[in-house]
């Protein structure tokens, strides 16, 4: 049985140190994930400043004012699939693939958060667990000197595991409200395309 706990006691120790290293990566990711969804924001702010009012206003003969309203690149993954939308011959069918794609490309592009948000507590609860086990050992022995620097490690792997999960969540959530938006605004689009045909 102690062979046993031993060798259970070593490979968790083992895992201290790429927990470190994961966690240090994971927290730099985190950082370029602000920086990319404060990006994502203010380009739609801005697309929604064009596309919203003449979105809500749209009729069958109003659609040609919506595409020349479209911004002269595709500067997000919505613009892309509206402009694919409007450009493209109306149908049901097509309508239909193209906001599945839509939803599997948003889907695609909240992974990261998704991850964030589950893997930045786990890895710091195993880094917390790891460096406590030392810790005891130092005040066992009186190392208090050892102790404190162990605890301080302790304290760190919580915080930076739940920063980064705190990073994941908060824009995962703002990700999700977006997509939800687009995908309706894409639904509403496609449905008038194909009043517009039915018309003709």
């Amino acid at each position: 049985m102690e062979t046993i706990s031993q060798v259970l006691f070593w490979v968790a120790n083992s895992l201290l140190i790429p927990d470190i290293i994961l966690l240090l990566l994971l927290f730099i990711r985190s950082l370029l994930l602000i920086g990319g969804v404060y990006n994502q924001y203010m380009t739609k702010r801005k697309n929604d400043k064009q596309m919203n009012r003449l979105i809500k206003e749209l009729t069958p003969d109003t659609i040609g004012e919506l595409k020349g309203a479209l911004p002269g690149r595709d500067n997000s993954l919505y613009i892309r699939y509206l402009r694919d939308l409007l450009t493209t011959p109306p149908s049901p069918d097509y309508s239909d693939y193209l906001i599945t794609n839509f939803e599997n490309d948003a889907e695609k592009d909240v992974i990261l958060s998704k991850l964030l948000a589950k893997m930045g507590p786990v890895l710091g609860l195993i880094g917390t667990l790891n460096a406590m086990s030392p810790a005891l050992v130092g005040l066992s022995t009186g190392d208090i000197a050892g102790m404190a620097y162990n605890m301080q490690v302790v304290f760190a792997t919580t915080v930076v595991g739940l920063v980064v999960s705190a990073v994941g969540l908060v824009s995962l959530q703002f990700k999700q409200r977006w997509y939800a938006k687009d995908v309706n605004n894409l639904d509403y689009v496609a449905r008038k395309l194909n009043e517009k045909n039915t018309e003709a």
